[in-house]
């Protein structure tokens, strides 16, 4: 699988910013313009120096182009194109593996998450190494709820986790968290448990959820119901065999 890089001479020259946001895109034209614009009104708030690396995985409509033409407006902006469609946690692997930030957060191009609810996260992390969003009043179809809610539920009984919505995209991570994870296609569902097979300290912190104005989901139960059951049985086994000890002397 072929990947390009576009990072201008002046981004490569400059120190690393404070914060980078990592969003995996995969046939959202019409959604780009908007949450840039929106991602760049709330980190002015914010004020810290950051970067927006957009991982084009493989769309077949016109994301790319709109992002080429959006780099025109966003100096900060870093985009990845992968050769073919790849899944989100290609996507995320490739945006994290080029990101600079200190602190790393994720979320979706669809508009449904918020980034207004950035902020929210960051003063989380002052106490958390890792922080999730929870759609607490998620906007989406009916059966894609019940759907989620069964999914969350058999994922956390297998896991032995507690975490109220592993589907969310909208997280943040200090940047150690996640330089030793190897990831496998389908593993972004489950990063929390992850990173705390690390030792770090993970938390959720409720977020804004819009119902979509634009293209259509990628997810349903079709593709979504076998995997994700092989990846918690895998993940279990991992947790059972993660090697553990404390060195004395």
């Amino acid at each position: 699988m072929g990947t390009e890089v576009v990072r201008s001479e002046e981004q490569s020259e400059q120190a690393g910013p404070e914060l980078s946001i990592v969003i995996p895109i995969y046939n959202e034209e019409e959604n780009i313009p908007p949450l840039l614009g929106a991602i760049s009104r709330v980190m002015q708030e914010v004020g810290l120096s950051y970067e927006v690396i957009c991982v084009d995985d493989g769309s077949t409509d016109k994301s790319y182009a709109v992002l080429r033409e959006m780099a025109d407006h966003y100096p900060g902006l870093v985009l990845i194109r992968f050769q073919e469609n790849a899944g989100q946690t290609a996507a995320l692997d490739a945006g994290f593996k080029a990101a600079r930030g200190r602190i790393i957060v994720t979320m979706d191009a669809d508009l449904q998450n918020d980034p207004a609810d950035i902020p929210v996260l960051l003063e989380a992390l002052q106490e958390y190494d890792m922080v999730c969003g929870w759609r607490y009043q998620r906007q989406d179809p009916w059966i894609k709820l019940v759907s989620a809610r069964i999914a969350n539920a058999v994922r956390n009984w297998i896991t032995q986790e507690q975490i109220r919505d592993t589907g969310c995209s909208l997280k943040a991570y200090r940047r150690e968290c996640l330089a030793s994870l190897k990831l496998f296609t389908g593993m972004h569902r489950f990063l929390p448990t992850l990173v705390k097979m690390e030792g770090f300290r993970v938390t959720e912190v409720k977020v804004r959820h819009h119902p979509r104005r634009h293209g259509k989901s990628k997810y349903n139960i079709r593709n979504r119901l076998v995997s994700s059951f092989l990846d918690c049985l895998a993940v279990a086994w991992m947790q059972k065999r993660a090697l553990r000890y404390k060195i004395v002397e």
